[in-house]
């Protein structure tokens, strides 16, 4: 999204800060990844821990995706909003009875499993209500993603997951657990993956572990290879579409599905983050010692990526075409980690003039919050503004 793309005319009259949606390159993000599923046995499910904004969910439903939820309320929003029951994974190491028994009368397609006590709640909690919970074991491949350490989820030092020593002791519970049907295997290594051969190492672990189960005359429905593709948050315009080719591609030549089996993919950040921007205006320019800031109205409660992971964002100033100055870029939150960008090269900036902060589709809406009492900002789209 190029500046000349921004309505810029239009921002000058909203109240910063704001989220901004160009649902244009959502609906050519949603084709460009059923292009590369059409004619395989894939199944795509939108990971709602992204974004969970009403009208980009229930744009994402109209596509015929499922949905991956973490949460009863995920499940609620998603049912809300389009998603079918039976096209939801539930996934989380800590889910609630309360959340169990509402996926259990939803008739949910699957609880991706996460640890033996849990399959044994699920059991009881299903055998209460007389009905038997489809279950896929999510098995911790100890696969390194080459990520933050923050969101790598596929080691054996992470809390996520069975280790792969348990599995036998999970198939012998299972045998006389009459409220469980085994249907799938769930992994998920971490997010942000850029770097694919982390999924090429993913691959050759799930082929070892669907020959144990077949030696084991088990028969699985489907594989889940969870979520992570990454996204160019350096080069906005130019990569503005996830590498889907390489990566479901990827998958295609190197894992080895059984007649009848299906593939399931959790994908988030790469369907919805470069088609959102965070919109701010710059409050304040404060010239320090060493250092010259941009203060905008935008802060980590609206974006907390920066904060959390050290992340980068492409900042652009959109009311400028001046040369550009080195400046901190950072927020009004009374916390010393509210910065968005050190040492950034932006076109000269003055008080009042429109930021954009790229790339913010993904863990930035869903993510904010009323620390310091602030507003959550609204959010507005490219179709209606």
């Amino acid at each position: 999204m190029a500046k000349n793309k921004f309505p810029i005319d239009k921002f000058h009259t909203i109240e910063t800060p704001f989220y901004y949606y160009d649902i244009d390159l959502l609906q050519e993000t949603f084709e460009a990844i059923k292009n590369e599923v059409k004619n395989k046995p894939y199944h795509v499910h939108y990971a709602l821990k992204a974004n969970t904004n009403e009208r980009l969910l229930q744009e994402i439903s109209k596509q015929g995706f499922g949905a991956d939820c973490v949460s009863g309320n995920e499940i609620l929003k998603a049912v809300e909003n389009g998603f079918k029951p039976k096209q939801i994974a539930f996934a989380g190491v800590g889910k609630t009875d309360k959340e169990i028994n509402m996926a259990l009368d939803y008739n949910i397609f699957s609880f991706n499993v996460e640890s033996i006590p849990e399959m044994m709640a699920i059991n009881e909690l299903a055998y209460k209500k007389n009905k038997k919970a489809r279950i896929a074991l999510r098995v911790n491949p100890n696969v390194n993603a080459n990520t933050h350490s923050y969101i790598t989820t596929g080691l054996n030092e992470n809390k996520f997951g069975l280790e792969e020593k348990n599995l036998p002791e999970v198939l012998e519970l299972l045998s006389s657990k009459t409220s469980l049907e085994l249907i799938g295997l769930h992994f998920h290594i971490g997010s942000q993956i850029t770097d694919l051969s982390s999924f090429e190492e993913l691959c050759k672990k799930i082929n070892e572990l669907q020959d144990y189960f077949e030696r084991k005359n088990i028969v699985l429905d489907h594989i889940n290879v969870g979520g992570g593709l990454g996204i160019d948050y350096e080069n906005p315009d130019s990569n503005s579409i996830a590498d889907f080719s390489n990566y479901f591609n990827l998958f295609s030549s190197l894992l080895k599905l059984r007649e009848g089996q299906t593939l399931h993919f959790e994908l988030g950040r790469s369907i919805v983050a470069q088609c959102g921007s965070l919109i701010s205006r710059v409050t304040y320019l404060k010239e320090g010692v060493e250092k010259k800031f941009v203060i905008i109205d935008a802060g980590m409660t609206d974006l907390i990526r920066p904060a959390l992971y050290q992340a980068h964002h492409h900042i652009e100033n959109l009311s400028s075409d001046k040369e550009s100055c080195k400046y901190d870029v950072v927020g009004p939150i009374c916390e010393s980690s509210d910065i968005f960008a050190k040492d950034f090269e932006l076109n000269k900036t003055e008080r009042g003039d429109i930021i954009a902060i790229r790339s913010a589709g993904a863990y930035g809406e869903v993510m904010a919050s009323r620390y310091n009492c602030r507003d959550i900002a609204k959010s507005y789209f490219s179709d209606t503004i």
